[in-house]
């Protein structure tokens, strides 16, 4: 058995934190833990902190933990700020396969959306803004249809706010879960999103303005697609007329997640009672096989 050694010298304190983890019983756990010491103290080293600069790190840290709460997720605000949460998103999930392109699960989902019938409309409580319907079909990678897929969707108001920070939005608006039909097409209707700015009253605001960022992220609207023996989807679909969108604030846009909002001036066959001006949104998804499992909730 190891044990831990007197230190002597700066160059053994790396060494002598590994050799004090080198009990973990969890491979993985074991594995990624001395990563992160090699490369902590390589940044240490590298960056050469002052005790002023550790202790300001510290603080970022620590005022994440403080203004994290049920209805706001600062951790998660962080890590997509940082574009840590892009990064393992391309990272795990590939499209070499043909499958739908992922994104950050970003700091808004919320278990237990409501359970919709196709068509419905998620705009449930008061919430002027253009009409948007929005369609699709989900297949597997070989091009066959999905039926009873669940298609979770969650979007920000057209001022910018999703029910969880508007006093003004009833509990679950603009969130819906729908069953794709027989041909695995799932369709409903919404007002269009607006892009908005991330919540900026704690350290990650802070940050970006130390930094000279702006915090704004284009329009869109999130999807989290999953079907029994298919690898969960999270991801979402961005407007392509919305401003940022080359310069989005947590670094969650890919050429392939940028989606067409069409307006319309007449209506259409397909929708002949929607009120002028509207929007359609027509957006396939594509699952690979494998397990389904889903994130934890960054909010209640």
């Amino acid at each position: 058995m190891t044990s831990n050694k007197f230190i002597d010298n700066e160059a053994m304190i790396t060494e002598v934190v590994k050799e004090a983890m080198s009990r973990t019983g969890n491979p993985r756990l074991k594995e990624i833990m001395a990563l992160l010491v090699e490369h902590a103290h390589a940044f240490v080293r590298e960056a050469n902190l002052t005790d002023e600069e550790f202790d300001a790190g510290v603080r970022f840290i620590q005022g994440i933990g403080q203004v994290t709460t049920d209805t706001h997720n600062e951790v998660v605000l962080a890590s997509d700020a940082l574009g840590i949460s892009t990064l393992i998103a391309y990272r795990n999930h590939p499209q070499d396969k043909g499958q739908s392109a992922s994104a950050l699960l970003g700091p808004f989902w919320r278990l237990h959306a409501p359970d919709c019938e196709n068509g419905d409309n998620i705009a449930r409580s008061n919430t002027p803004g253009v009409a948007m319907y929005v369609d699709g079909v989900v297949r597997d990678t070989g091009g066959r249809p999905i039926p009873g897929a669940c298609v979770d969707v969650w979007q920000a108001s057209p001022v910018g706010l999703y029910e969880s920070q508007d006093p003004e939005q009833e509990s679950m608006n603009l969130r819906g879960k729908f069953r794709t039909d027989s041909q695995g097409r799932y369709r409903f209707r919404t007002v269009r999103p607006a892009g908005y700015p991330v919540p900026v009253h704690g350290p990650v605001g802070q940050l970006l303005k130390a930094q000279n960022r702006h915090p704004f992220r284009p329009a869109h609207i999130h999807f989290m697609v999953s079907a029994p023996a298919c690898k969960t989807l999270v991801t979402q679909v961005f407007a392509d007329d919305s401003e940022h969108l080359a310069s989005d604030v947590v670094f969650g846009v890919t050429r392939a997640l940028i989606g067409h909002f069409e307006r319309h001036e007449s209506r259409s066959p397909a929708h002949p009672d929607a009120p002028i001006p509207f929007f359609t949104l027509q957006h396939d998804f594509v699952l690979e096989q494998g397990v389904s499992s889903f994130p934890e909730p960054p909010i209640k």
